[in-house]
């Protein structure tokens, strides 16, 4: 990710982070509590070294119930020890608080009425380690912190989105697009000598030679969904059949990247001015997460300053309400650059976004900063 700072001018400190999965900790915080009630069970899970997705399958698998009956309010990083809540459909709170599974454990767990969704997030609690640092660096720091409160710091999403490759948000800008041969391209082929191990790396660029019989003796066992995507292609000779055959969450994942990449360029475009409101924009309202138009900025600027207000970016999609004047004639740029149109968003099918906005900004709030060391190392 090549992306901007918010305080470019102020030398960083060095270091590391995610050293250990212990470093990084994040816990969901609801945007609700259940009920008591109702036809899924919510349960918050401690999960070490693992995937939003590996998760879901575990926990599947345990309760003998289907993934698709599980949901999540956002993805969490694997390299962590994190807490997050699902909600799974088809099962007991005692047969959830019996699960004991090696590096995920349960919570707690309680009824209530519907599944829980993308979104349904009040937002997250870090506790993050720095490590290969002098712990006295704490002192410059300070001043960072609080500018990052005061005008809020850039709500970016991380690289850890777009995948070990980098390259998620091309796989979903393709896919929309409707390109399948683009996709199967990025999926089996353009071989990295820097990412790619040996075998993986021949088993690309004989896929991108056109031999796929080559490209499938190389690939490793491990690559089991290139694997399987390769052997429908090859038994097809329809691209738009292989990458029908790729998981549907993996596909959404692709194209949430997408939206992703889309949203951060529009951030990095408007950094300078992360805290003012334009004319035509959809102003974010942190309290309740719902927009409007701003008709005169001199009016709203206020609520802007107390962090009551903030500017909207796009997550794109059929529905997703524009902005009017420089904002939408950024959003406009950043689309056009990935080669998609609104139309694209409006296809039949699995493929069809509805889209929403995200504010630019996020507070952070009940910061605390601390430098020492532990067994591990300043």
């Amino acid at each position: 990710m090549n992306l901007p700072y918010l305080t470019p001018d102020v030398p960083g400190i060095g270091g590391t982070i995610k050293d250990r999965p212990e470093d990084f900790f994040v816990q969901e915080l609801p945007l609700y509590e259940p009920s008591g009630e109702g036809e899924h069970v919510y349960c918050e899970i401690q999960k070490v070294g693992m995937t939003t997705f590996q998760a879901i399958d575990r926990l599947a698998a345990a309760l003998n119930v289907s993934p698709r009956g599980i949901g999540y309010a956002g993805m969490k990083d694997a390299h962590a020890v994190t807490r997050q809540i699902f909600s799974i459909f088809g099962t007991t709170e005692d047969a959830v608080n019996a699960i004991q599974l090696p590096d995920l454990s349960v919570q707690w767990a309680s009824r209530h009425t519907n599944k829980l969704r993308i979104g349904h997030l009040a937002g997250n609690r870090f506790a993050i380690r720095i490590r290969d640092i002098n712990p006295t660096d704490v002192v410059r720091v300070q001043p960072i912190l609080k500018l990052m409160q005061e005008r809020g710091m850039p709500n970016y999403y991380g690289e850890q989105r777009f995948g070990r490759r980098g390259n998620n948000h091309l796989l979903g800008a393709a896919l929309v697009a409707g390109d399948d041969e683009e996709v199967l391209k990025l999926l089996l082929g353009s071989p990295d000598s820097e990412l790619d191990d040996s075998n993986t790396l021949g088993a690309r660029k004989a896929y991108d030679s056109g031999d796929l019989d080559r490209s499938m003796h190389l690939w490793p066992r491990r690559s089991g969904m290139e694997r399987r995507i390769l052997a429908r292609l090859m038994k097809t000779k329809k691209p738009a059949v292989a990458v029908k055959a790729v998981d549907e969450k993996i596909r959404r994942l692709w194209i949430s990247a997408m939206q992703s990449e889309q949203f951060n360029q529009v951030v990095a475009r408007r950094l300078d001015t992360i805290t003012t409101l334009m004319q035509g924009d959809l102003a974010w309202k942190h309290d309740s997460g719902s927009v409007f138009r701003v008709d005169d900025p001199a009016i709203e600027q206020p609520r802007a300053d107390a962090f009551e207000l903030s500017p909207s970016g796009p997550l794109v999609g059929y529905r997703m309400t524009l902005p009017e004047g420089q904002p939408l004639a950024i959003e406009q740029e950043v689309l056009a650059a990935s080669r998609l149109t609104p139309d694209n968003f409006r296809s039949e099918g699995r493929h069809k976004i509805k889209g929403a906005r995200r504010p630019l900004r996020v507070q952070p709030k009940d910061v605390d900063l601390s430098g020492g060391v532990d067994d591990n190392g300043p």
